[in-house]
C-alpha cells in the first residue's frame, strides 16, 4: 500500500525508502494473528521493538505474516531464500527461525554485489563501506531439493584456478599439491607414491586424503610431482560468500530501484528445484524471479503492489525471448501473451481454514456491527465481559477477567473474522483445545479417508 517511490518516479528525482511505523503501517488482524496462534514469533517481534525500536518491530509483524503464509503454502521438499541487506538481516533470521524452525536453517549467503568498496553510509561515515547483501535460506523438512552440481562455476571460470590440460581433459593447477602458507607441518610432510612434498609447509592433507584423492583420479603426476586436478563436466560447488555475480547493470537494467541480478536467481532456482516445479515470488517487482523461472523451464507465479508488474513480466519476457504476441511468429516457443494469467483479485483459500468449531458459536449474531467496527480489542473484551460476565464461554467457569484471552470464534479466514460478533473470551485451556479441533474439522471436512480415521475415542484423547 504504501510505495513511496515507483520506478516512475524514481527517473524524476524520488527516493525509494523503507520506513516503518508501527501506529501506521502495522494492522490489528496482524498482532491478533501472530499473538493468537504464534507466539513465539510475537516474542521475535517484541523483542526487535525492544532492541531496535517500533519500525523494525512494524516491519517484522508485517513480514511475519506473511513468512507464515509462506511456510503454509511451501512444498514438503520445498525452500525458501529471503533477499535483504544488513540492516534487518539478523532480525529476520530470528523470525525466520520461530516461522520455519531453527532446525531448517541453511545457509546465511553473502552476495558481494558491489565489487569495488562500496560507499559508508551518511550516517556513519566512520564505517567501512557497506558492499553485500544476504540471502536467508529455509527449507521447510530435511527432504528438501538441493543440487549444488548444478551450479558449479563453468570451466571458463575453473580455467583460471586450474589452467593446465592433460590427455584426457582434466585441468590441474600449475603449483604443485601444497598449501600456501609457510611453516613446518610434520603430519604433511610424509612421502607419498616415493615423492616428498616441494616445502617444508607439507601436502595439502593427510595420507588418507590423498589416498582418496588418487582413487578417484582427481591427482596429475608429472614429472615428479603431483598436482590437484578437476574432471570435465565437473566445476567447483559455490560456497555462502558469492562475489563472482555483479550487479544488474547496462541492457539488463530496468531501472527498478531494487532490481536483482538473473545469474543471482538463477543460481537460486537451480540449486533449489527441478524442471516443472513451481516457483513463487510474492515480492516479484521487476520480475527478475519470473524471467529466470521462465528460462528455466520451471512453472512460476508473482505477486506485486505495483500496478505495472504485469505490464514489465511481458517487456522482460520478450526481451530475453520466452514470448511473442502470436503463435506463429515462433512455433518453439512455450508461450504467447494470452497465457499468462493476470488478476487483481485475491485467491479464495480452499484449505478449510474457514470453517467452525461448533462448540464455539455462541455469540455470533448478537451483535449487529458494522462492516468495520470500530472497538479495539481492549475495548471488544470490556463489552465481552458487559454482556457475559467473566465467564469462558468454552467451560463456562467463571474467572478474574485476566484469565480470560480475547480469541477467534470463525478463523481469520473469513471475511469478518476480526468483527466484535467473531469475538470471544476463552481460559486458557480452552483456547488451546480450540486450536486443535480447529485441525480435526478440516481433516474431517477435507479428507474424509483421514477423517475416518479419527473416531471418538482419538477426539476425547485430544481433549484430554
Amino acid at each position: 500500500r504504501d510505495f513511496h517511490a515507483t520506478p516512475d518516479s524514481v527517473a524524476k528525482g524520488a527516493s525509494f525508502q523503507d520506513r516503518w511505523s508501527w501506529d501506521k503501517d502495522v494492522h490489528e488482524e496482524w498482532v491478533d494473528k501472530i499473538t493468537d496462534d504464534f507466539p513465539n514469533v510475537m516474542n521475535v517481534i517484541q523483542g526487535s521493538r525492544n532492541s531496535y525500536g517500533d519500525d523494525m518491530g512494524a516491519f517484522l509483524c508485517f513480514m511475519g505474516v506473511r513468512l507464515l503464509e509462506m511456510w503454509r503454502v511451501l512444498r514438503n521438499d520445498g525452500s525458501i531464500y529471503l533477499h535483504c541487506d544488513h540492516t534487518a538481516s539478523h532480525y529476520l533470521k530470528e523470525l525466520m527461525d520461530s516461522v520455519f524452525g531453527k532446525n531448517n536453517f541453511r545457509n546465511e549467503i553473502v552476495w558481494k554485489r558491489i565489487q569495488g568498496a562500496g560507499k559508508s553510509s551518511q550516517h556513519k561515515p566512520k564505517s567501512f563501506g557497506q558492499s553485500h547483501d544476504i540471502l536467508l535460506n529455509y527449507t521447510k523438512s530435511d527432504s528438501s531439493t538441493f543440487k549444488p552440481e548444478d551450479v558449479a562455476l563453468p570451466h571458463s571460470d575453473l580455467k583460471n584456478k586450474f589452467n593446465r590440460t592433460d590427455k584426457k581433459g582434466h585441468y590441474y593447477r600449475r603449483s604443485p599439491f601444497r598449501p600456501p602458507g609457510l611453516g613446518e607441518r610434520p603430519n604433511l610432510c610424509f612421502e607419498y607414491r616415493g615423492i616428498k612434498p616441494p616445502h617444508k609447509s607439507g601436502w595439502i592433507g593427510n595420507r588418507d586424503f590423498l589416498e582418496q584423492l588418487d582413487i578417484k583420479g582427481d591427482l596429475e603426476w608429472v614429472n615428479g610431482k603431483v598436482y590437484r586436478k578437476q574432471r570435465p563436466g565437473v566445476g567447483i560447488i559455490p560456497n555462502s560468500v558469492w562475489t563472482d555475480i555483479p550487479q544488474v547493470g547496462g541492457n539488463e537494467s530496468t531501472e527498478y530501484p531494487t532490481q536483482k541480478p538473473l545469474a543471482l536467481y538463477e543460481r537460486i532456482i537451480k540449486a533449489s528445484s527441478n524442471e516443472g516445479d513451481i516457483i513463487l515470488d510474492p515480492f516479484c517487482g521487476c520480475a527478475t524471479t519470473c524471467v529466470v523461472a521462465e528460462k528455466l523451464n520451471r512453472q512460476w507465479i508473482g505477486i506485486d503492489i505495483w500496478d505495472k508488474a504485469h505490464k514489465v513480466v511481458i517487456e522482460r519476457l520478450k526481451k530475453e525471448g520466452y514470448l511473442v504476441d502470436t503463435d506463429e511468429e515462433r512455433e518453439d516457443l512455450i508461450h504467447t501473451k494470452g497465457t499468462i494469467t493476470y488478476s487483481k483479485k485475491p485467491l479464495i483459500r480452499t484449505d478449510g481454514g474457514s470453517d467452525a468449531v461448533p462448540f464455539l458459536e455462541t455469540t455470533m449474531k448478537e451483535f449487529d456491527d458494522t462492516e468495520h467496527d470500530p472497538y479495539t480489542n481492549a475495548k471488544k473484551k470490556d463489552i465481552l465481559l458487559e454482556r457475559h460476565g467473566p465467564i469462558c464461554q468454552g467451560c463456562g467457569i467463571e474467572l478474574h477477567d485476566r484469565y480470560l484471552e480475547l480469541d477467534h470464534q470463525l478463523p481469520r479466514a473469513d471475511g469478518g473474522s476480526n468483527l466484535l460478533r467473531n469475538r470471544i473470551l476463552l481460559c486458557g485451556p480452552c483456547n488451546k483445545l480450540k486450536r486443535h479441533l480447529y485441525t480435526i474439522s478440516w481433516l474431517r471436512n477435507e479428507n474424509k479417508k483421514l477423517g475416518y480415521m479419527i473416531n471418538e475415542k482419538a477426539l476425547f484423547n485430544l481433549k484430554q
